[in-house]
């Protein structure tokens, strides 16, 4: 367990850095930058952190820590018989409502805006729903590979999220879309 003092600065770094992402894009934000608004030290900055893509990488850790707790929470109580439906949807409906509730960091992610940001939260959404897959294929018989399907969700329904960043923008009915189209999919067998 980390002392209370370095949660303390890691945590305001990072919200320096969501906060800076507001007035830039992250390959323009320095480490001086970052260390002047968080008023510390780059010696403090460097005792935690390699560079920026791994203060970058811890808040994705943390993301991940919630989103997964968020799951298995669903799973405990939406999924007791290990409906293959469900799960997908409880895995997606966790990166939904994570994404949704921390958008002050995810809003960053636009490919057209932070290409890193959006590269790095695609690949971590991949790697959770690759590991969701994989141990459903150990359950039940998928009709293709585990990488097969979760890029046919995962581009499918990220590029669903993006493309209404374009429109007129109500987070509430693009969650709700989301969700209704990722359930009529799963539930139409195409899958498995």
């Amino acid at each position: 367990m980390e002392d209370k003092r370095i949660r303390k600065t890691k945590k305001y770094l990072k919200d320096t850095l969501i906060k800076l992402l507001d007035e830039e894009t992250f390959e323009q934000i320095t480490v001086t930058q970052l260390c002047e608004n968080a008023d510390i030290s780059r010696i403090t900055f460097y005792s935690h952190y390699a560079d920026k893509y791994d203060l970058l990488e811890d808040i994705f850790h943390d993301m991940i820590e919630l989103g997964t707790e968020g799951y298995l929470q669903r799973e405990a109580k939406l999924n007791k018989d290990g409906n293959i439906v469900k799960g997908f949807t409880n895995v997606m409906d966790s990166i939904l409502d994570l994404f949704y509730t921390h958008y002050d960091f995810f809003k960053h992610t636009d490919p057209n805006q932070n290409p890193y940001l959006a590269f790095s939260f695609y690949n971590h959404v991949l790697d959770t729903v690759a590991h969701h897959t994989n141990k459903e294929s150990s359950r039940h018989q998928l009709k293709y590979s585990t990488g097969q399907i979760t890029g046919f969700l995962c581009y499918g329904l990220l590029g669903f999220i993006n493309e209404s960043r374009s429109e007129t923008y109500d987070i509430e009915k693009v969650k709700n879309d989301s969700h209704a189209l990722l359930v009529d999919l799963l539930q139409s067998g195409i899958l498995f």
